[in-house]
C-alpha cells in the first residue's frame, strides 16, 4: 500500500496508472505492464493522486541498510511546480531514514529542486552506465 500524498490515505499504485503517468511525461514508452508490476514489488515507492488519478510517483532502489538510489520522481505536467514532488520526496526519504547514503541522478535543470531538498552535488564521483 502506498500513501495518497494529497489525502494521506493508503492506496496501491497500479501498473496501468503508472504507465499512463510515464507516457504523459514522455518517459519509458517501451515498458510493459508486467515489468512495471514486478518493479513495484521490488522498490519503496510513493504516489500522489488527484480525484483517483495517479499524478505523481517516486521510487527508491535499496539494499535495505547502506545505500538507496532515488529513481523516477515524476509529476503529471498539469501538477508540476505545485509542491507535490517535494511531498513525495519527503515521504520517500522518511521511509529511507535508516539508510546511510541516499543518491540520485538528475538532469541539470533539476539540480535546484534536489538541492532545496538537501541533496548535494558530489564532485568526487563519476556517473557510468552500461548499455
Amino acid at each position: 500500500m502506498k500513501v495518497d500524498v494529497l489525502s494521506f490515505q493508503e492506496k496501491p499504485i497500479n501498473a496501468i496508472e503508472l504507465i499512463k503517468l510515464y507516457k504523459g511525461a514522455g518517459w519509458w514508452e517501451g515498458r510493459k505492464e508486467q515489468d512495471i508490476e514486478e518493479m513495484l514489488k521490488q522498490v519503496n515507492s510513493v504516489g500522489a493522486w488527484n480525484k483517483g488519478e495517479l499524478i505523481g510517483f517516486a521510487r527508491a532502489v535499496s539494499d535495505g541498510k547502506f545505500r538507496a538510489y532515488i529513481e523516477d520522481v515524476v509529476i503529471h505536467k498539469d501538477f508540476q511546480y505545485s509542491g507535490i514532488g517535494t511531498k513525495l520526496l519527503a515521504q520517500l526519504l522518511d521511509e529511507l531514514s535508516h539508510i546511510d547514503i541516499i543518491s540520485l541522478f538528475c538532469e541539470e535543470d533539476l539540480i535546484p529542486f534536489y538541492e532545496k531538498n538537501n541533496f548535494k552535488i558530489s564532485k568526487s564521483q563519476i556517473v557510468m552506465h552500461r548499455k
